[in-house]
């Protein structure tokens, strides 16, 4: 485990493989953390390379700022990027899901010469969501949660209700069975359960509020888009819209997985990882 931090930001990280190797970090989404990727570091180690896996900003043992300026999508694609350096690297591959998945995509836009290769699980890009549901409305029903999180402490107080009844039911409901076991749930509830936590990971939302202007809408880098399509929160047609803003990308459907596709198609996931990071033939 290492942390890095600079401006009083520091980040918890799970630090795997060769010191020297090229570098990849993995981002989780929400309400997840670094063991969202259990499943992905040891082979992506094995294959040679640097893996950081952070606990994102204000999740499990990373710090929790209060502020919702501290979770802007500038400044928490810029904690990535300190992440890296804090290694000794100024290039790296970039993996995300979910809003780990926006943050990567974000930094494709914004820092495409940092970023040599970008692969996202069941994330849209960032020009696509708000155009797209507004033109969907089976897909702004299915944001419902988006507009849930503004309001102050209910949230919070909801998901820590009944032992984190609904928290837990945010994965075990919106996942295929054999997605999460209770093991992984007592993990994530451990982390849920930190002070101040809830509130942070749900500031990710409400932070929103502050919309940020796109330098480019384009995808420089190579980029390979992984959807689960029984995902119940974002519609397939959003991985459509995303590759068709990337200059050099590739799309993998997994009809029978939903947004928790890493834990559900752990194997496929991984070599399609390994293949795209090294270059070689998918």
């Amino acid at each position: 485990m290492i942390r890095s931090g600079n401006s009083g930001r520091r980040l918890a990280a799970i630090d795997e493989g060769p010191v020297d190797g090229p570098l990849v970090i993995l981002l989780h989404g929400f309400p997840e953390f670094s063991y969202a990727w259990r499943n992905q570091v040891g082979p992506l180690a094995d294959d040679g390379w640097r893996v950081l896996v952070p606990d994102q900003l204000g999740y499990n043992l990373s710090d929790k700022p209060v502020g919702l300026e501290n979770y802007d999508i500038d400044a928490l694609a810029d904690d990535v990027l300190r992440l890296a350096e804090s290694a000794g690297y100024r290039t790296f591959s970039l993996v995300g899901h979910d809003w780990g998945g926006i943050v990567a995509w974000w930094l494709a836009l914004r820092d495409p010469d940092r970023i040599e290769r970008l692969a996202i699980l069941n994330a849209p890009h960032p020009a696509t969501m708000t155009r797209y549901a507004m033109t969907h409305p089976t897909q702004m029903l299915r944001s419902w949660y988006i507009l849930f999180f503004q309001i102050p402490g209910l949230p919070e107080a909801l998901l820590r209700a009944g032992g984190y009844r609904m928290a837990r039911r945010l994965l075990t409901g919106t996942s295929r069975g054999d997605a999460f076991s209770r093991h992984d749930l007592d993990h994530y509830q451990e982390a849920w359960s930190r002070p101040g936590a809830l509130t942070a990971m749900i500031n990710w939302y409400r932070a929103l509020r502050k919309r940020r202007k796109l330098r480019s809408e384009r995808v420089r880098v190579p980029t390979m888009i992984l959807w689960g399509e029984r995902d119940t929160a974002l519609e397939f047609p959003l991985a459509l819209a995303a590759l068709r803003r990337c200059d050099q990308g590739r799309l993998f459907r997994f009809p029978n997985a939903t947004h928790w596709l890493q834990h559900e198609e752990p194997e496929d996931v991984n070599h399609l990882l390994r293949a795209f990071l090294s270059s070689s033939p998918l």
